[in-house]
């Protein structure tokens, strides 16, 4: 019978639709396999239901309800096309109606913003110098700059957070999907907390000076922010723009801790299965989803079978390729991966300094 069928796999690489949304799909009586292994619990589709399967992905992405998606997919094949037209309108009028209504909500709150006062932490004004080991530095950039942004309608994002309060300095970098922060001890600087968010190009060029051992010097003045290291220096001059909270996005609740070795998880990581993608609105790419989860006695595992049966609540889903990012920027043989709750964030911390620790949003594997 399996010669005639299309496998889970071939039926997600064709319709458009992932592997974890067929299973959805089936268990919610959506789009039932034309027949499911007895023994393995394998789903096998019959050729005529790549036509549903591929109505059933545009109905997804437009964002239709469940229950009128069951209506469609019933009506589809009817000689009689009033059903679905009359869903589809129903639903377009819908989301216009949404649209109208976002629309208003998002007015309500510029109104907002453009009364609100918005003073800053320090003036951009503020003089601050402060110097700390080139090595420190260089390590803090590195863990953090996987994770800036390059979306140009969020310039605020596009580059790195020097976040200076007392003789700690943290550097913070965010793309909205993944976190980085790190934290180095300074001297030189007992001040007002000062904050400033220094472009890309000018962080590329600091880390450029940091191979040697000298002191590194750290100045801001006027919104300039110049980086001095033995007899060599750059400067730019730092974003106009303020970054979002990110002592709020950083308090999460404790979760189970499992330490990896790097080297084994990123084997397992490159050479495991993938889940589906996701597509990031941001610029459109699609990225491969590795499935996490903990085992009972407090290790971490990759979901290896494709046709887990398993309730995806126990399941976590991540960009594979920001989490192999990640284990690079950890720069350590072992890791400690935290997870919470399944909406919750994944951290990815050192053991020898959690102050430096970086956070991947996850991705939802059914609707």
């Amino acid at each position: 019978m399996e010669n005639d069928m299309y496998s889970i796999g071939e039926m997600a690489r064709t319709s458009g639709l992932s592997v974890s949304a067929l299973r959805f799909y089936d268990r919610a009586g959506v789009l039932v396999p034309a027949w499911v292994d007895p023994v393995s619990g394998y789903r096998w589709y019959a050729a005529e239901q790549y036509a549903e399967a591929a109505v059933l992905a545009r109905l997804r992405r437009a964002g239709m309800p469940l229950a009128d998606i069951r209506l469609v997919l019933a009506g589809w094949s009817s000689a009689d096309t009033d059903l679905v037209r009359g869903l589809l309108q129903t639903h377009l009028r819908r989301l216009e109606a949404g649209l109208s209504d976002a629309r208003s909500e998002f007015s309500a709150l510029r109104t907002q913003l453009d009364h609100r006062e918005n003073p800053m932490t320090s003036p951009r004004t503020t003089t601050v110098r402060l110097a700390l080991p080139a090595p420190d530095l260089a390590a803090a950039l590195d863990a953090v700059r996987f994770a800036a942004g390059t979306d140009p309608e969020l310039p605020m994002l596009c580059g790195v957070l020097f976040d200076i309060e007392g003789a700690t300095l943290r550097v913070v970098a965010t793309d909205r999907y993944r976190m980085a922060v790190a934290q180095a001890r300074t001297t030189g600087h007992e001040g007002p907390r000062t904050q400033v968010i220094a472009p890309l190009p000018l962080v590329d060029a600091m880390r450029a000076l940091l191979g040697g051992d000298e002191p590194a010097h750290l100045a801001v003045d006027a919104g300039r922010l110049t980086l001095e290291t033995g007899d060599r220096q750059t400067a730019g001059q730092c974003l106009e723009h303020d970054f979002p909270d990110y002592r709020r996005l950083v308090d999460l609740p404790a979760g189970r801790r499992a330490v990896v070795d790097v080297a084994d998880f990123r084997k397992a990581l490159e050479t495991g299965p993938v889940h589906g993608s996701e597509v990031r609105e941001q610029d459109g790419v699609a990225y491969d989803l590795s499935v996490l989860g903990m085992t009972d006695d407090g290790k971490v595992s990759l979901c290896k079978d494709a046709e887990d049966t398993e309730d995806a609540r126990e399941r976590i889903a991540f960009n594979r390729e920001f989490l192999l990012h990640a284990l690079t920027a950890g720069a350590r043989d072992e890791l400690l991966l935290e997870f919470s709750a399944p909406t919750a964030p994944l951290v990815i911390r050192r053991p020898d300094d959690e102050d430096t620790f970086s956070l991947l949003m996850p991705v939802r594997l059914d609707d």
